[in-house]
Parts: C-alpha cells; structure tokens; sequence
C-alpha cells in the first residue's frame, strides 16, 4: 500500500510541475513496459526507441540480452529513451504501454541507466 501511495504522489507531483518528472528526496525513475502490453505493441516500441537512442546494450552477449524475450527488451529500449528524453512522463507513454516505476528494475550485470 505504500509503495502505491508513492507513486500515487510522484504522479501527482508530475501533473503539478508542469509535465516534468522530479526526484524526491533524491528518488529517481524509470520506464518500462506494461504487463499487458500485447507482443505487437512492444515489437513497436521497441523498434522505435532503438530508431532514436542506440540499443547495443541489448545485443547477445550484452549485459542486457538475457533473458531474451520481447518484454524484457522493450522494457530496456523504453527506459533508454525515456532517459534520454530527460525522464518527463509523456517520454514513457508509448501510446499508453509504459509505465514510470520508482523501483529500479536492474537486475544481475543489466543496469538500468
């Protein structure tokens, strides 16, 4: 319930500072796919963000290439752009298929920038 009220609040800071995506208390964010997002959506987001911020982080071999499904690279490619963009909420929509977290989804040698 907590971490809902969290992110409840850090959306709602969002909304009131124009659009930009703050940290508080030093709380950084992160974008990433949505659960439901259906194969074809995140082939598309994915090949998208990769046409606008370089992916080599996920090719095989790569920290990031494992494991190797459509989800956890979409997820990655996301969070790149998003990053790039200078975390704003409207840089993780991807016609509503994202979503801003405030827990780091890094995992093993794959860090999320």
């Amino acid at each position: 319930m907590a971490k809902v009220a969290v992110l409840f609040f850090l959306i709602v800071l969002s909304l009131s500072s124009g659009g930009n995506m703050i940290k508080v208390n030093g709380q950084k964010t992160w974008c990433v796919a949505k659960p439901s997002s259906d194969q074809a959506t995140l082939l598309a987001n994915l090949n998208y963000a990769c046409s606008q911020v370089d992916c080599k982080i996920l090719q095989r071999g790569c920290p990031c290439s494992y494991p190797d499904n459509l989800m956890n690279h979409a997820s990655i490619a996301m969070n790149l752009y998003y990053q790039s963009r200078g975390r704003n909420h409207w840089n993780c929509d991807f016609r509503a298929s994202g979503l801003v977290v405030i827990t780091d989804p890094s995992y093993g040698n794959c860090i999320y920038a």
